[in-house]
């Protein structure tokens, strides 16, 4: 298949007339990671919202032929089965793709084993779970079932569980991945967990991953402090279980109605990402993304439980829209794209020495000096962006930015007297090579006429302190902490900048930046070049404190 070629998707599975499960589901999922979809129908629903009215299967002989009318004249990168029905049509499923990749390989294949509705409605008669487990799971790639789904497929194979905690997933996980597929995906809404269930067994179980990119990672204090931390709210974590190891996706929990057509979903985009050529882990991680973006981004259709918004991928996007669980998308890129330097900048030697009271005094007046040199190129660049805002609001904040960067210079002024230096010797001061890089950089950047970019290059700066200071008042409230905030020379400067005045011009800054990406969303080449200036400013950042600590 030539790479610009979409690849081409199947689903084998109902239909929903009201459009939010079923095939209906499956074939915009297709749409929206860029896969050509192909259906066979293996019962027509009459549903809504509220509910299914009634159920028509297909006979047999025509899902066969159905199947066949589509894999004789066209090449499958994946497939996907959803409700089946009965055990004739599931039967009919498993010897028709038998039949066919007879002598060649079968592409991957989800098995979504769809047994219930939301509303309670039986898609699957009792009798066809056996045949499901027998022919079917022995083909599949991967198994998605939710906690009932799970359970009923355990009992059919006289293994009772019930399942309430994630440790009873992860065990259900392993059992069900000797069933015959290569891997398993226990989804877990129907598990309500927290944050430290996760934590208790990651802490027993080093061979377990855990992936969290829907919830605040390290070092993103500056975040933890302006928006909601779902991580002590109640979350949903899905297990997935491969031959060689276990993989947690946790994210936050979304109290919704807007959850039609979930796990056909899920089992679509996982069954796109695979005809693409991801590896399951890859392709969960970012089907159940995708998933949860749609929960949450949804619009009400419907007096019951509607469907999930599947069009929120259509228009690319490299930066997602803000949500209630991610208000700060552009900010958490930013931070993960350069995460190693950020951290290095954040927890440099310079501020843990400054957070023990053990960094040499000539360090910290080297610093505060070429600091206050330094705030001259920032306020200069900000300057600039006032030039270049087009709206009084913009004008405003950026005007802000700059009255706040005059009462940070005084808090300099006031450091220095402690340590019998004057304003005059500020002045006088020669420039170090790091002060000037940086503020040559930050003017060069908005000399360039992107004030995107200029907004990038500043926002190391005032997101970095802020971060800092956070991190040290975290620290510091720990038993038994490192940092040591009696008596520490240096307790002014740590508490100004984990203050509510600094931690203000922060929130000031996290809205400029996220406000940029929703107004003026970047292309690909824009958003490379976002990240690299994000990368350089944080890099020089850490310069300007190596700077520091060279003087010993």
């Amino acid at each position: 298949m030539d790479s610009n070629t979409p690849p081409a998707v199947l689903t084998i599975a109902g239909s929903d007339s009201s459009g939010g499960a079923g095939i209906q589901a499956d074939l915009k999922t297709f749409t929206a990671f860029g896969c050509y979809g192909m259906s066979v129908i293996t019962a027509l629903t009459a549903q809504n919202t509220t509910g299914v009215q009634g159920v028509h299967p297909s006979p047999p002989d025509f899902i066969e032929k159905q199947i066949h009318s589509v894999l004789d004249d066209i090449e499958v990168q994946a497939i996907k089965t959803g409700m089946l029905f009965d055990a004739d049509n599931t039967r009919a499923v498993a010897r028709t793709l038998k039949a066919h990749y007879a002598n060649r390989t079968l592409p991957p294949l989800v098995v979504d084993p769809v047994c219930v509705s939301t509303s309670g409605h039986t898609l699957l008669a009792p009798q066809a779970v056996a045949v499901l487990i027998e022919e079917l799971f022995p083909l599949a790639t991967l198994i998605t079932p939710n906690k009932p789904e799970a359970e009923l497929l355990l009992s059919q194979k006289d293994i009772p569980f019930k399942i309430e905690t994630l440790e009873d997933m992860i065990s259900a996980s392993e059992k069900l991945l000797f069933l015959g597929s290569k891997a398993v995906l226990l989804k877990g809404g129907h598990v309500e967990l927290t944050f430290p269930d996760v934590e208790r067994l990651a802490a027993v179980r080093a061979d377990v991953t855990v992936v969290r990119e829907e919830l605040l990672l390290d070092n993103m204090e500056i975040l933890r402090a302006h928006e909601k931390d779902f991580a002590t709210r109640p979350l949903v974590v899905d297990v997935l279980r491969e031959a060689e190891r276990t993989t947690l996706f946790v994210s936050p929990r979304i109290e919704s109605k807007s959850t039609h057509g979930t796990g056909c979903t899920l089992a679509a985009a996982i069954a796109s990402l695979l005809g693409k050529g991801q590896s399951v882990a890859e392709a969960t991680r970012q089907g159940t993304s995708f998933t949860h973006v749609g929960i949450e981004t949804a619009f009400p259709v419907g007096h019951g439980h509607g469907p999930l918004n599947h069009l929120h991928a259509l228009t690319p996007r490299l930066v997602p829209p803000p949500t209630a669980s991610n208000p700060h998308p552009l900010t958490r890129i930013l931070i993960q794209s350069a995460s190693q330097t950020w951290k290095d900048y954040v927890e440099h030697d310079f501020v843990k020495q400054l957070a023990q009271g053990t960094l040499p005094r000539e360090c910290f007046l080297h610093f505060i000096k070429q600091d206050y040199l330094y705030l001259r190129y920032y306020a200069r660049a900000y300057g600039l962006l006032v030039a270049k805002s087009a709206t009084y609001s913009a004008i405003e904040s950026a005007t802000q930015t700059i009255i706040n960067v005059i009462n940070e210079v005084a808090t300099h002024k006031t450091f220095c007297a402690q340590w019998g230096i004057t304003e005059a010797d500020l002045a006088s001061t020669p420039e170090s090579p790091s002060t000037t890089a940086y503020g040559a950089f930050l003017l060069d950047t908005g000399l360039q006429g992107d004030s995107a970019k200029l907004v990038m290059a500043l926002a190391a700066c005032l997101l970095g302190y802020g971060e800092v200071g956070l991190w040290l008042k975290k620290e510091a409230a720990q038993p038994g902490s490192w940092v040591k905030l009696e008596g520490n020379p240096y307790l002014r400067w740590i508490e100004d900048y984990s203050g509510e005045h600094y931690q203000g011009a922060v929130r000031l800054g996290l809205e400029t930046i996220e406000a940029l990406a929703v107004a003026d969303p970047p292309n690909a080449q824009r958003f490379r070049e976002w990240c690299a200036i994000w990368e350089k400013c944080t890099r020089l950042e850490r310069g300007f404190w190596d700077a520091s600590l060279k003087l010993l």
